[in-house]
C-alpha cells in the first residue's frame, strides 16, 4: 500500500475568517424587511465564498457571531488566474481593485421567497496594503459602507485575511520572471 502526501505551502493560499458583523443605527437596522443576514467574501472577480448561514440581523449593539473560514488557492498549477491576479496588484500601483470585497447581503424571510436576496453593504481588505504592511490582518474589525452611500458606515465586520505568505510568494515570482 503506498501513500502519497502532498504538502501544501502556506504561499499557496489566502485564508479568511469572517468572526462577526455588528451593526450602527442606520437605515439598516430600522428596515425591517431586512432580517437575515449572511456575508459573502470576493478576490475580484474570481471566488464568491459565501457564509453557509443568514442570521438574525442583530440589534442594538449586539453582534451575530458567523465564525466562518474558507481558503482561497492561488497556486500556480490549478489556480493560474487568482495568481496572476495577485501578481497584477504587486506589480500595478494604481489597480483599483487591490482588495477582498466581503458584502453584507440581506436573506429574504422563508415566507418571502418571492423577495430577491440585497447587497446592502461592503467592506473592503487591501491585499496590497498587507503586503505593504508585511502584516496579515488578525480579527480586526473593518467598517462595512452602506451600499447605497458609501459614506456612511452601517457596521463593523471582524475579520481574518492571512495572505502575506502568498502575496510573499507571488513576489518572489515576480523577480524571478
Amino acid at each position: 500500500l503506498c501513500l502519497w502526501f502532498v504538502f501544501e505551502q502556506e504561499g499557496e493560499k489566502i485564508r479568511i475568517k469572517i468572526t462577526s458583523l455588528g451593526l450602527t443605527e442606520s437605515r439598516i437596522t430600522s428596515d425591517e424587511t431586512i432580517q437575515q443576514l449572511f456575508v459573502e467574501c470576493r478576490l475580484n472577480n474570481f471566488l464568491a465564498e459565501e457564509t453557509p448561514l443568514s442570521l438574525p440581523k442583530p440589534t442594538g449593539g449586539q453582534r451575530i457571531h458567523y465564525n466562518y473560514s474558507t481558503v482561497i488557492n492561488v497556486d500556480k498549477a490549478h489556480n493560474g488566474a487568482e495568481r496572476e491576479y495577485l501578481k497584477s496588484i504587486l506589480l500595478k500601483p494604481d489597480l483599483p481593485a487591490d482588495s477582498l470585497k466581503f458584502t453584507v447581503v440581506s436573506d429574504p424571510p422563508e415566507d418571502e421567497q418571492d423577495l430577491e436576496c440585497e447587497d446592502i453593504g461592503f467592506a473592503y481588505v487591501s491585499l496590497k496594503e498587507i503586503f505593504q504592511k508585511q502584516r496579515d490582518i488578525i480579527e480586526q474589525d473593518i467598517d462595512v459602507v452602506d451600499s447605497q452611500d458609501a459614506a456612511a458606515v452601517i457596521g463593523k465586520l471582524t475579520v481574518t485575511v492571512e495572505a502575506l505568505q502568498a502575496l510573499r510568494s507571488v513576489h518572489e515570482e515576480c523577480r524571478d520572471d
